[in-house]
């Protein structure tokens, strides 16, 4: 039996697509998705909601000049409606808003088109969407970029997204004053009166289900199952990373109680200012935001309801086999004859590890906007193009846009970034090898110890188990147990009268290295920066030596870390950071941030044979969130240099 054909009904006040498996309803000209219906439901959107706060895009943007990541909330407003495609196989629709300056401070100076699609044969429909800013217009700030969905909340009540992050989840009323008590930050409350008491006493907090990018291509929800209707999965599917900000490693939000479904094109989450996009005055900017794809399914007579995650994960994988698209019809999205590719190998060169060059098994190698070592992850504005190097460290980047690249990498395992300087022109169609590539680490001298793994995340430290008050029991003996409520709070429980003191030989940075340096509260409520020490022996020692200290970071907000050695009074100290991050992972259960690489020269003089002692100190502890100052580290190393500080020491 041939499927239906793709039709599109235009009435006065909406427009409906439908495809005979689904139709999708959107307001006229404004292109709010108001109405999903599937499978013989009537609406799989909150119809208890307004017309504008069921399927909508939106926009956070600030004044330039302003600070901090918050702004305007606007809902991106279509004023104008057109039929870009009109066939059997596809229909394509778009709803514009046009800026000019007589909106100025009242609007974003955007110019923005909204495209949905629909394929025929399809069980769901697309969404993308062209941004553009014009040189003549005021430069502004741009926080955070999205579609959100707003699902039935007396269908939806099962939420996925991962294979270990799933669970029946809390209503949204539990959040509510007389059934939960908010905490700090506000975006946690705990169920105290939940309408479901198998969620009394747990903690709901949408931060809890981010991903990194790189694992956040599928999430949603499964409806309950009553007698009547079979199962029913809503899901979001996002193909590619090329339209992300900040990286593979970028944390995003997911999916969280409301329900709520996000496409998270542009956030400050776990990076904070530095990635807030900065338009300067006379820059001109255009940026494609997706595709994504909305994908409905249902279950089989008899089928587990489970199933729906794994055929969503199915769907996924062809959605991103499919990369790029053949079928958006804007001229700004680049089809696959228009992009070219890059591959290569990276070797990595450390003599104090290996006399041969090692194979950068699972590097991260990509594409950014040209920059500097590590630009890429607070870059914003343009395209990335990640892959990750195999067995052999043979990488290959494919479907790169057209443009200008810097090549950049990182190799879990070495602490640093590699960076290439040299602009990599990519034009519809080219293949260009690069060929080894070596990356040279930051090396002085043979490692005289060190304290964690270089692979950017405090994960590998000690996490404690949570308060038994605050626990969300999914992560409850789950490898993701940093993402419990409140941990920053065990420190204190931990080291009662004493910051923690680590021996090199004798500690275990699995068991005795907290996860999170923050800070401690003092008896009449104000809190107050620590200090970690570090205590390790030295032989051999003479003044006219330089000893180099690298401390890699997985994360900081608003902190200040100060180095000093066997003087925890030294005035000044040896080094300090200055106030760094604003990232908030400790706030928001993420174990890494932004990642920060400090390489300090640590003179002989300071040093004795025998015991010695490094002090680490976060000094920052003020405000109303100084529970939530304080730094992630990633890994700790000393190194010995030659009495010439120019010339490394012999490895081996």
């Amino acid at each position: 039996m041939a499927s239906q054909a793709v039709q599109l009904r235009i009435e006065d006040s909406q427009v409906v697509m439908d495809n005979g498996i689904l139709q999708v309803y959107l307001s006229n000209p404004a292109g709010f998705v108001t109405r999903i219906q599937y499978n013989g439901i009537d609406n799989l959107l909150e119809a208890l909601s307004e017309i504008d706060d069921r399927g909508y895009w939106d926009v956070v943007w600030s004044e330039a000049g302003s600070t901090g990541t918050t702004g305007t909330f606007e809902l991106i407003v279509g004023t104008s409606f057109n039929v870009i495609t009109e066939n059997e196989e596809q229909v394509e629709i778009s709803f514009t808003s046009k800026w000019d300056p007589s909106l100025k401070g009242e609007r974003a100076p955007l110019n923005i088109d909204k495209r949905y699609v629909m394929l025929r044969n399809s069980s769901g429909f697309y969404s993308y969407a062209i941004f553009e800013h014009l040189q003549e217009w005021p430069a502004f700030n741009i926080p955070q970029i999205r579609i959100v969905f707003k699902l039935r909340k007396d269908k939806f009540h099962y939420m996925a997204v991962s294979d270990n992050r799933q669970r029946f989840m809390p209503l949204p009323d539990d959040r509510l004053s007389e059934r939960g008590k908010v905490l700090v930050p506000p975006e946690a409350v705990l169920l105290v009166n939940p309408v479901e008491p198998e969620f009394k006493g747990e903690v709901d907090d949408k931060y809890q289900y981010s991903s990194e990018n790189k694992d956040l291509k599928v999430h949603g929800w499964i409806s309950s199952q009553p007698e009547t209707d079979p199962a029913m999965g809503f899901w979001v599917i996002i193909p590619s990373n090329e339209f992300r900000s900040g990286g593979p490693v970028k944390q995003n939000l997911t999916s969280h109680v409301g329900p709520y479904c996000l496409s998270m094109f542009l956030s400050a989450h776990y990076a904070g200012e530095d990635i807030v996009l900065k338009l300067q005055p006379n820059e001109p900017w255009k940026k494609v935001f997706g595709p994504t794809f909305v994908y409905l399914n249902t279950l089989l007579d008899g089928d587990d309801s489970l199933e729906l995650w794994e055929d969503a994960k199915h769907q996924m994988n062809e959605e991103v086999q499919s990369w790029p698209y053949d079928f958006p019809a804007s001229e700004d999205f680049q089809m696959s004859s228009q992009r070219g590719s890059v591959c290569g190998t990276l070797l990595v060169r450390d003599r104090c590890v290996s006399d041969e060059y090692i194979v950068a098994e699972g590097a991260y190698v990509g594409l950014a906007p040209p920059g500097e070592a590590g630009s890429w992850q607070r870059e914003c504005k343009g395209y990335q193009f990640w892959t990750k190097a195999n067995e052999e460290g043979y990488f290959s980047i494919n479907n790169i846009r057209s443009g200008d690249y810097n090549l950049y990498a990182w190799v879990p395992g070495f602490i640093g970034e590699y960076w290439n300087n040299a602009v990599l022109t990519i034009t519809p169609g080219c293949e260009i090898n690069v060929g080894d590539i070596i990356y040279e680490p930051p090396r002085d001298g043979p490692t005289l110890w060190e304290i964690g793994t270089p692979d950017r995340s405090a994960a590998g430290f000690y996490v404690p188990d949570p308060n038994p008050n605050y626990i969300n029991k999914l992560f409850v003996d789950h490898p993701d147990k940093f993402r419990q409520y409140g941990l920053w709070e065990r420190y204190a429980d931990l080291y009662p009268n004493e910051d923690l003191i680590y021996t090199v030989g004798a500690s275990d940075y699995t068991k005795d290295w907290f996860y999170a340096q923050v800070t401690r509260k003092q008896e009449d409520g104000s809190y107050q920066g620590t200090t970690w020490q570090i205590r390790f022996n030295l032989d051999d020692v003479e003044a006219s030596k330089i000893y180099k200290l690298r401390l890699a970071l997985a994360s900081a907000n608003v902190s200040e870390l100060q180095v000093r050695v066997n003087d925890p009074k030294q005035d000044p100290p040896l080094f300090s950071t200055g106030v760094i991050g604003k990232d908030n992972a400790i706030a928001r259960h993420g174990i890494h941030g932004l990642y920060w690489l400090f390489n300090i020269d640590v003179p002989g003089i300071l040093v004795e044979n025998g015991v010695n002692t490094i002090f680490l100190t976060q000094t920052m502890a003020s405000g109303p969130l100084a529970l939530f100052q304080g730094i992630m580290y990633d890994y700790i190393r000393l190194e010995e240099m030659s009495a010439n500080s120019n010339k490394m020491v012999a490895c081996g």
